[in-house]
């Protein structure tokens, strides 16, 4: 007897089978997706060094990143509870319930970004000041803000479209969405920036509009998707179950210790940025290539991670405890795997990598010595992130929440802090306190996943 929402073919069912087969087939789409779009803002920062005042418009990139973080940390408040309950509806075959989830998603992530992009707006330029933005650089960083929080809640419910397919085991639709997303931007970016083809020629300002653009159009694209039957739920105007405030304030309880996280995370790179920014721009342009290409390795994990969330949840869904216990491991063992052989190819390439993008030798030379020192905790970190994703698929987040807060506000700020405005050390203490701030705490948590009390957590 058909379902609304269901399509007529069997959908997906990843709990049967090989784990390591069903982690794949589940993460390495969102894995491939995520490399791509990372590999885009790689390319961005590209353009930007090529523009005359170079370093300058990757220092106030670098520091803009770092309040989207802080902002950005909204998505964590609905994002986790959407990926445990859409993925537990689906396991249960719930279909017409996970229908109304992701459509209750949508509605918190376009009322979160319009309100958060409009505070954003208004204090901008404060804002970068705080965050160690000065002269120039602040200018850059406010022009290229302003068009990013203009596009806040595309941005976010683009994120909840790729949530959502992953949720209802359509990995390689939202894999293909990234993709193509990440293509239009590569387009345009040059076209917005440099004004090529006619363009208007917009510098810094022309990277936000690229980006903006381009995830208007995926997000515009990836919802239409779901009210046609290429996905395994179906949206329709009028589903068989109501969106409810409870069920969204539901959504909402789940996520509030991955707000938390997110907060704590995105609040101390920001508090950060202004010891980093002390030691100049050269520093804060090698700090921000830096990150993106960590950022290539944190997308591997992000990406299979997401799958694994939803795989976790269709397993719990389906009462396989066992399962889900052995996919957790086998996750981290393949997660801590690829991030070993990752840092071994940061760590040999640090200086080419960082060649690509500034001919100052000095700049250069910043930009491998944090490479080489970040690269030494990237195992911890694919350990870190893949405990996170196990949470997230359980629906408990406030392991995570914990771990989190004390990584960042009792072992890395105050360190960070003592060894440079009182010991006064250069930037070098900075990267050795990340990494090993990151080794002591993945080890905090990998402990308490392992007394297996999260396989017993309803949602």
């Amino acid at each position: 007897m058909a379902t609304t929402g269901i399509l007529k073919k069997l959908p997906a069912d990843y709990t049967e089978g090989s784990i390591i087969a069903s982690i794949m087939k589940m993460g390495a789409p969102s894995m491939i997706g995520f490399m791509t779009g990372h590999i885009y803002f790689l390319v961005d920062m590209w353009w930007l060094a090529r523009l005359s005042a170079g370093e300058t418009a990757v220092a106030a990139i670098t520091i803009f990143s770092n309040v989207a973080w802080v902002f950005g940390s909204i998505n964590q408040l609905i994002g986790p509870g959407s990926v445990a309950i859409i993925s537990r509806r689906y396991g249960e075959k719930k279909y017409d319930h996970a229908e109304a989830a992701i459509k209750e998603t949508y509605i918190l992530k376009w009322i979160s970004g319009l309100i958060f992009g409009l505070i954003g707006l208004i204090f901008i330029e404060d804002i970068v000041y705080i965050a160690g933005a000065r002269g120039e650089t602040i200018t850059m960083a406010v022009e290229y803000g302003r068009v990013m929080f203009i596009g806040l809640a595309f941005s976010l419910s683009t994120y909840s479209v790729y949530t959502a397919l992953r949720g209802v085991a359509n990995p390689h639709l939202a894999m293909g969405l990234m993709i193509g997303s990440t293509l239009l931007n590569l387009v345009l970016d040059p076209l917005f920036i440099f004004g090529y083809l006619g363009f208007p020629e917009m510098g810094v300002t022309g990277a936000a509009v690229a980006s903006v653009i381009s995830f208007t159009i995926t997000f515009l694209v990836g919802a239409g998707l779901f009210f046609t039957p290429i996905t395994n739920v179906r949206l329709h105007l009028k589903g068989k179950i109501p969106i409810s405030i409870s069920s969204m304030r539901q959504i909402m309880k789940i996520g509030i210790p991955s707000w938390f996280s997110g907060i704590s995370f995105s609040g101390a790179r920001f508090v950060i940025m202004p010891m980093i920014a002390v030691f100049g721009n050269s520093v804060i342009a090698a700090y921000g290539i830096g990150m993106q290409v960590t950022a290539i390795g944190m997308s591997v994990l992000v990406g299979i991670g997401l799958g694994l969330a939803a795989l976790i949840g269709h397993n719990l869904g389906s009462g396989k405890k066992e399962r889900a216990w052995k996919t957790g491991n086998q996750a981290i063992v393949l997660d801590i795997g690829v991030m070993a052989i990752f840092a071994v190819i940061v760590y040999v390439f640090a200086e080419p990598i960082m060649g690509i993008y500034f001919d100052n030798p000095e700049t250069v030379g910043y930009g491998v010595e944090l490479l080489r020192v970040l690269a030494i905790g990237f195992p911890f970190m694919g350990l870190f992130i893949t405990l996170e994703n196990i949470y997230v698929g359980v629906g408990k987040n406030t392991p995570a929440m914990i771990v989190s807060v004390c990584h960042s506000w009792l072992i890395q700020i105050p360190v960070i802090f003592v060894l440079t405005r009182i010991l006064h050390m250069d930037q070098s203490a900075v990267w050795w306190a990340m990494t090993v701030s990151l080794m002591i705490s993945s080890s905090v948590f990998y402990a308490y996943y392992r007394r297996g009390q999260w396989l017993g957590i309803k949602v």
